[in-house]
């Protein structure tokens, strides 16, 4: 290790790009942030790795079409009226 280290050209940020992610603050209820972890130190992955996945899987679900959800919400509302 040398002595001494010369910063003055030195950038702040992240040491390595990552191409495809962007940096953001996001507020998380800590039980959520806490369940996460739990779970990440568990499966051996980060935990805002495994928050990206969850949110991945999320959306790459089949959401409903229009006449779909307005079936749905029929079905119940006869249901309650039977």
């Amino acid at each position: 290790m040398k002595a001494d280290y010369d910063f003055s050209n030195a950038k702040r940020g992240a040491v390595v790009p990552q191409p495809g992610k962007t940096r953001i603050t996001i507020y998380l209820d800590d039980s959520v942030i806490e369940e996460f972890r739990a779970r990440a130190e568990f499966a051996g992955k980060g935990y805002q790795t495994m928050i990206n996945d969850a949110l991945k899987e999320y959306l790459a679900k089949d959401t409903d079409t229009l006449e779909e959800m307005l079936r749905k919400v029929i079905r119940e509302e006869l249901g309650r009226a039977a």
